[in-house]
C-alpha cells in the first residue's frame, strides 16, 4: 500500500512540475504510473554495410563502373581475340605485359602513396586505365596492344597501391571489415556482369543482323565508357578530402616491417598453390570431362557473382569469430572442397564443388585485406598493398605454367594435390603466427 502511494505522489509531482514549467515531464528513476511506450527497434543492416562512412560507400560504389569493363576485357582478350586470328602467344604476351608492369611499378608507387598521399595516385591510376583499354577496340597491331597493356599494368599498380590504403585511412577498425567486404562484393558482382555479356551476343546478332566483330567491339567501347565515370566520381568525392602527410622528420624512425613480411610471405603460399590449378579450371574441365568453353565461361561468370554474394557475410564472420579465425575457417573449408574435386566423376558435381570452393576461399579475401591494413602502420599501407599483391602474383604465375605442363601430360589431378598441400601449409602457418594478433586503427 505504501509503495503505491509513493508512486502516485511521484506521478503527481512530475505532472505539476511539467505544467508549471510548460515543458516535457522530467525523467524519474523510480517506477511511474505511466506505461512507457516501447522504443522502436534500431534498424540494423543485415550485412553491416550501414556502419561504413557514407563517403567511403560512394567511393566503393564508384569503383563498380570500372569493374564491368575489366570483366568484359578479360573475355575480349582471352576468348574473342583468338577467334579473330590473334595467336595464343600474343594473348599470353598481353597478359604477361600487364602483370610485369604491375609488379615493377607497384612497389615504388606504394612508397609514393605512403609519402605523398593516396588521392592523387588513385585519380591517376583510375584515369589511366580506361584509355589504355580503349586501344584494344581500335587496333590489333601487336606493338600498340603491348604498349597499352604496359600502361594498363602501371595504372593497375597505381590503383592497387592506393585503393586499400585510402579505404583504411577513412575507416575505424570496426568499420574496416564491412568496407573491404563491400568493395570485394561489388567488384566481383560487376566484373561478373562483364564476363557474362558475351552470352547475350548471339541473341543481339539474331535480332539486329550485326556482325560478331561489331558487337564485340561496341561492347568494349560501351563498358569502357563506364570506366571513364570512375575517375570523375573519385575526384568529386575526394576533392574535400585532406590527407595527413607526415614530413620525413615526423615519420617514425624504424618501422616494424615484420608483420607485412610475415603476412605477405604466408599469403604467397596461397598464391603459389592456387597457380597450379585455379587459373586452369576451364582447361581441367575440358581435358577431364570434355566441357567446352561455352559452358566453362558461364560457370566462371556465375562463380564470380557467387563469390561476391558470399563475401557479404565476411564482416559478420570476422565480428563473431575474430579476423584470424574467420580467415582460417573460410580458407580451411574451401581447401576441403578443392581437394574433393580430384575424386568427382562428372562435370556437374565438379562445377558445384568448384563454386562452393571459390565462394568460401574468397569470403576470406576482404577480411585479409582489412587485417593487413590493421597490423601495419598507416605510413606503410600503400606499400603493404603493393607488396602483398606482388608476392601473391609472382609465384602464382610461375606455378600456373607448371600446372599446365602437368595437365598436358595427362596428370589432371596432381595440380589439385599440390595446391591443397600449399593451402594447408599457408593456413596452418597463418594461424600459428597471427592467432594472438589484433588489428589496430
Amino acid at each position: 500500500m505504501d509503495f503505491r502511494i509513493r508512486n502516485y505522489i511521484c506521478f503527481v509531482y512530475r505532472k505539476l512540475q511539467a505544467a508549471a514549467a510548460d515543458a516535457p515531464e522530467p525523467s524519474w528513476n523510480g517506477l511511474t504510473m505511466d506505461t512507457p511506450e516501447p522504443r522502436p527497434p534500431v534498424r540494423r543492416s543485415r550485412f553491416g554495410f550501414s556502419s561504413i562512412p557514407r563517403k567511403v560507400r560512394w567511393i566503393v560504389f564508384s569503383n563498380a563502373f570500372g569493374a564491368v569493363g575489366f570483366g568484359y576485357l578479360i573475355v575480349f582478350i582471352t576468348a574473342y581475340f583468338p577467334e579473330t586470328g590473334v595467336s595464343s602467344q600474343v594473348v599470353g604476351l598481353l597478359l604477361g605485359a600487364v602483370g610485369v608492369a604491375m609488379v615493377v611499378s607497384a612497389a615504388p608507387l606504394g612508397i609514393y602513396s605512403d609519402r605523398r598521399g593516396r588521392k592523387g595516385l588513385l585519380l591517376i591510376g583510375s584515369a589511366i586505365l580506361p584509355p589504355s583499354i580503349l586501344v584494344f577496340a581500335v587496333t590489333t597491331d601487336v606493338r600498340w596492344m603491348v604498349l597499352a597493356a604496359l600502361v594498363a599494368g602501371v595504372g593497375e599498380g597505381a590503383f592497387l597501391s592506393s585503393w586499400n590504403a585510402i579505404i583504411a585511412d577513412q575507416t575505424t577498425v570496426e568499420q574496416r571489415n564491412a568496407a573491404f567486404a563491400l568493395s570485394f562484393v561489388l567488384n566481383n558482382v560487376f566484373s561478373g556482369v562483364g564476363l557474362a555479356l558475351p552470352f547475350s551476343f548471339p541473341f543481339i546478332q539474331a535480332q539486329t543482323g550485326l556482325g560478331s566483330q561489331t558487337i564485340h567491339v561496341a561492347a568494349l567501347v560501351l563498358t569502357d565508357g563506364l570506366g571513364f565515370v570512375m575517375p570523375v566520381a573519385f575526384y568529386l568525392l575526394l576533392r574535400d578530402y585532406r590527407e595527413t602527410i607526415r614530413t620525413r622528420e615526423a615519420r617514425p624512425k624504424g618501422m616494424d616491417w615484420k608483420p607485412l613480411l610475415k603476412f605477405s610471405g604466408i599469403n604467397g603460399l596461397i598464391g603459389l598453390g592456387a597457380g597450379f590449378f585455379i587459373p586452369l579450371v576451364p582447361t581441367w574441365l575440358f581435358l577431364k570431362f570434355a566441357v567446352p568453353d561455352t559452358w566453362s565461361g558461364p560457370l566462371l561468370a556465375l562463380s564470380n557473382v557467387t563469390i561476391g554474394l558470399a563475401a557479404t557475410v565476411s564482416a559478420s564472420l570476422a565480428k563473431r569469430y575474430g579476423p584470424v579465425r574467420a580467415i582460417v575457417m573460410a580458407q580451411g573449408l574451401s581447401t576441403v572442397f578443392m581437394f574433393s574435386l580430384a575424386f568427382v566423376t562428372n562435370a556437374v558435381a565438379a562445377a558445384g564443388l568448384y563454386m562452393v570452393r571459390a565462394a568460401l576461399m574468397n569470403m576470406s579475401a576482404p577480411i585479409g585485406d582489412s587485417f593487413l591494413m590493421g597490423i601495419v602502420a598507416p605510413e606503410q599501407r600503400g606499400l603493404a598493398s603493393a607488396v602483398n599483391s606482388i608476392v601473391w602474383r609472382l609465384p602464382n604465375s610461375v606455378t600456373t605454367i607448371l600446372g599446365g605442363i602437368l595437365m598436358a601430360g595427362g596428370y589432371y589431378d596432381i595440380p589439385i594435390f599440390l595446391a591443397t598441400a600449399f593451402y594447408v601449409a599457408s593456413i596452418s602457418t597463418f594461424y600459428l603466427v597471427f592467432r594472438n594478433v589484433r588489428p589496430s586503427g
